[in-house]
């Protein structure tokens, strides 16, 4: 079995342009957004746990209270958010790089995403040789999505307002794809219609992770 020191990203640094406030902060089921994703990593098996904000960084950081206290929780601010998703993705990989084999990528605006789902990719991963790993649900992949170092090169070289889709698309052999059964774990906020769905959708479960 390969070292299984993983670190996580979580990209929570976008300007919420459709949503016409920052998203990261909005109310769901009593807590904000961004801490949905963030307590699911932190009580996961992640190693360290790295969130990129961007714009409202201070308030953000300043909302999530006693968590910035966390001993696995690292903040990065990204200066240069309004560029796109990758700059993100690479000031987080920049801070852990040289620290960590593995990295898994979380978005900030999947609350359904919990940490025995993120416990699972992980396990499967480390047992797997591979070296990209994503969930996935009747053919359709999704977040959070795992890779190995030999892939930080490339994942540091996107530009733009992207992931690393196309990456994955590129290396077929080397991807693990992980079945999951429940879709909603895909589901991300973009609107408030989105916050009432998902919203509706966490009161059908138990609540996890603190307040």
């Amino acid at each position: 079995m390969r070292n299984t020191s993983t670190a996580g990203i979580i990209l929570a640094a976008g300007e919420s342009s459709r949503f016409g406030q920052p998203k990261q902060l909005v109310e769901l089921r009593g807590r904000m957004l961004v801490a949905w994703v963030l307590d699911a990593a932190l009580a996961s098996r992640l190693e360290t746990v790295v969130l990129v904000l961007g714009r409202d960084h201070q308030k953000i950081g300043a909302a999530l209270g006693q968590r910035v206290c966390h001993p696995k929780l690292e903040l990065v601010f990204n200066p240069r958010y309004h560029e796109g998703q990758s700059t993100s993705l690479t000031a987080g990989l920049f801070r852990i790089r040289d620290r960590f084999p593995a990295v898994m990528f979380l978005l900030g605006d999947q609350p359904l995403v919990d940490a025995s789902t993120i416990n699972r990719l992980l396990e499967k991963f480390w047992h797997s040789g591979k070296t990209i790993c994503v969930p996935v649900h009747r053919g359709q992949r999704g977040n959070p999505a795992l890779f190995s170092r030999s892939h930080y090169e490339e994942l540091a070289r996107l530009s733009g307002d992207t992931g690393a889709r196309d990456i994955i698309a590129a290396r077929p052999s080397q991807i693990l794809e992980v079945p999951i059964a429940d879709p909603s774990l895909f589901l991300d906020i973009d609107t408030p219609a989105d916050v009432e769905n998902v919203s509706r959708l966490l009161s059908q479960t138990p609540v996890r992770g603190p307040r």
